[in-house]
């Protein structure tokens, strides 16, 4: 029996995940690690304020610890765009992007793997 694809690359990213973020970094402080990347990817940021705004997954107190915690332990940067030093921008750091290679890498080598 062939296990899916997807099912075996979450299996394994389990792994990394465990080992980078488990001991650090709670499920909705990771889910808004990923919401950072993703819209920093589509080449646009989240406000720190866009980030509080996002009830769906917890209050604006909650929101900014998490954003705290991310930054503290070096997942994101606070950055400023142009001469307006008054709104703050989420922007992935080397070590985000690090971990978010690590499971790029793994999905390709797990498709690979399905379609070989």
């Amino acid at each position: 029996m062939s296990v899916n694809p997807y099912i075996q690359f979450l299996k394994l990213s389990q792994a990394i995940t465990q080992n980078e973020l488990s001991s650090e970094l709670d499920m909705t402080t990771i889910k808004l690690l990923e919401m950072i990347v993703v819209t920093y990817s589509k080449g646009a940021s989240l406000t720190v304020s866009e980030a509080m705004a996002l009830s769906s997954m917890g209050s604006p107190a909650t929101m900014h610890r998490k954003i705290d915690i991310l930054r503290k332990q070096g997942w994101i940067d606070l950055v400023h765009v142009g001469e307006d030093r008054r709104t703050k921008y989420l922007a992935p750091t080397p070590r985000a992007n690090k971990y978010f290679d690590s499971l790029s890498k793994l999905m390709a080598k797990v498709w690979a793997k399905s379609h070989a």
